[in-house]
């Protein structure tokens, strides 16, 4: 592959513009880079996720997800391609499916937080859900690939089952959301 990355100040954004892989340039807040750039925010929130949880488990499967990330960024850079496969998504369906079997049903929303690993976790499962909507208005605009849509909805529910794993992982009680019609009254 050679030295790709070998010049890194080349200035040639100094325009507010930015190459893609089909040789063109497009402007710095494109709907494309918009989403490439939170996907690759998002990638980097899992990073932060890894760094804090101690559940291998889930570390490998995110480590895993890291790649298809990367790929799903490629593809937006490189228009023509589809890296990101319908197996990815299968994948992804049945580590919600098994993770989620292993937790108690929720009767409520919880409020996102908890030790660093659930609470950072939330946060990524938040960028996550900012991602796919930058994906919905790209694909408003330019034909995507629908797989690379559909991975990050399913990624932010396989977030969410981790934000509760590594939470009860860390003893941390899940609060439940006391919305208005079941506060308590004075």
């Amino acid at each position: 592959m050679g030295n790709r990355l070998s010049k890194l100040v080349t200035k040639t954004g100094d325009d507010g513009t930015t190459g893609i892989g089909s040789n063109q340039r497009v402007a710095k807040d494109s709907h494309r880079i918009e989403a490439i750039g939170t996907i690759d925010e998002l990638n980097s929130s899992i990073g932060m996720v890894m760094a804090a949880s101690e559940l291998t488990v889930i570390n490998e499967k995110l480590n895993d997800i890291q790649h298809v990330l990367f790929n799903l960024g490629g593809e937006l850079a490189m228009p023509d391609f589809q890296l990101v496969k319908e197996d990815n998504l299968s994948t992804i369906e049945s580590w919600v499916e098994e993770l989620n079997d292993t937790l108690p049903p929720l009767k409520e929303f919880i409020l996102p937080k908890g030790d660093m690993a659930t609470a950072t976790c939330h946060l990524a499962r938040t960028i996550c859900r900012r991602a796919e909507r930058r994906m919905v208005t790209l694909s408003n605009k330019e034909t995507v690939n629908k797989i690379g849509q559909l991975y990050l909805n399913r990624l932010s529910d396989f977030l969410f089952v981790c934000c509760r794993i590594l939470g009860q992982n860390a003893s941390v009680s899940e609060e439940m959301w006391r919305s208005n019609r079941n506060q308590k009254k004075d």
